[in-house]
């Protein structure tokens, strides 16, 4: 998806020379987002995830090959071999080989069919028809897959169990009480929630019939779909030389070890001028703007990257979350409203200044958020302005 936004905007902003679009997929360039939601449920089509229409490429010069695996890269040569045992030249690159999902293959009953993980369209494609004859569905994990999962297959008539190591959905990301706003919205929606369990083994004979947890609970069911994480695609950018660490390393303006080598989207740890450390981040408009910055540095321009991630997830229709940051730890939160009402918002503060904040349907305020995460304000004195549903925000952490 990187590469794909890389290029348009390479083009929008008149680069002429010839671009390559290298992936392993059968399809031009999508968005995942969808996956586990409207595509998941039937409610969009392929078509309407991809990055750019299938049109595109050729209308705009841009050569793409899909099915296909760039097997390493020269970096001082500035040649790419391909799976077809082609060598391509290069000028400039970017690396967006995205990441895996971790697959549980050390638990017994791993290999058993109906054990599905998403990352692409035909994961969720086939998640989506063994769903319908499953009669039950156990999600294993408490975070963004699990939790869309459920809430599309709940949607769509299927019962749900999700199972998971921690006692409240999302509560790895935004804490155990923002956490339990999302937990009881499943809940009050018949999602069955089993916490504090960890998965042992996968039962079943040539196909799962049931999960096993080390506590000794064991769930029937007739499919089980994994939300365990993914890990960096740093492969081909290890073979080349260029230095990895948690991620291909890049500096402030996305760039590799390697000059004119530039990495996107989750594969991409950067040096963040806004949070002061490094970061990695798994998310489709972090892909999306690391996309068309490389472009730009591509083309010259050695402006730092200094986007505030931005993240979002949808249960279903029951509930929208929005969120910018990512704060690495925070020492207080500061409700804007409360889970009761029509909306709110969470500012997580660390030190007095604002690490990240947490928005269900109060999307106006994340542009104060945003502003307020880069600056590094303190605003530990203008905690009744944060935390007044009424407020003005223009003033808080302007002085």
């Amino acid at each position: 998806m990187a590469t794909a936004h890389c290029a348009a905007t390479l083009r929008r902003r008149g680069a002429e020379g010839s671009i390559l679009l290298v992936g392993r997929e059968p399809h031009v360039p999508y968005e995942r987002p969808p996956l586990s939601k409207e595509y998941l449920r039937g409610e969009a089509s392929e078509e309407d995830a991809y990055v750019n229409p299938a049109g595109w490429y050729q209308e705009n010069g841009v050569e793409i090959l899909t099915e296909t695996s760039v097997m390493s890269l020269d970096a001082g040569e500035r040649t790419a071999k391909l799976q077809t045992r082609e060598r391509v030249r290069f000028a400039k690159a970017l690396i967006g080989t995205g990441a895996r999902v971790n697959i549980l293959h050390h638990l017994e009953g791993a290999r058993l069919e109906g054990i599905h993980y998403l990352r692409t369209l035909g994961n969720s494609d086939a998640i989506r028809d063994e769903a319908r004859e499953a009669g039950h569905v156990v999600l294993i994990g408490g975070s963004y897959i699990s939790s869309e999962v459920a809430a599309s297959l709940t949607t769509s008539g299927v019962d749900c169990t999700m199972v998971m190591l921690e006692d409240v959905v999302l509560s790895r990301t935004f804490g155990e009480e923002p956490g339990r706003y999302f937990h009881e919205v499943l809940e009050s929606h018949g999602v069955n929630i089993v916490g504090g369990e960890e998965l042992e083994s996968f039962l079943g004979d040539g196909r799962v019939r049931a999960i096993r947890t080390k506590g000794g609970r064991e769930i029937e069911c007739g499919a089980v779909v994994i939300g365990a994480g993914v890990h960096p695609e740093t492969m081909l950018a290890e073979r080349a030389g260029i230095d990895v660490e948690n991620g291909i390393r890049c500096d402030s303006k996305l760039e590799t070890s390697v000059e004119g080598i530039f990495a996107a989207g989750d594969v991409c740890s950067y040096d963040s001028v806004v949070h002061g450390r490094r970061l990695r981040v798994e998310h489709w408009d972090v892909s999306l703007q690391q996309g068309q910055h490389a472009a730009r540095g591509m083309m010259g321009e050695s402006e730092p990257y200094r986007a505030v991630p931005y993240f979002f997830s949808d249960l279903a229709d029951w509930a929208s979350l929005e969120y910018v940051g990512p704060a690495e730890r925070w020492d207080e939160l500061v409700w804007r409203g409360d889970p009761g009402s029509d909306g709110f918002l969470v500012w997580y503060l660390d030190g007095g200044r604002v690490a990240a904040a947490l928005s269900v349907g109060r999307s106006e305020d994340l542009e104060h958020a945003r502003r307020l995460v880069e600056s590094g304000a303190d605003v530990m004195g203008q905690k009744d302005a944060l935390a007044d549903p009424d407020s003005d925000l223009e003033a808080v952490g302007s002085s």
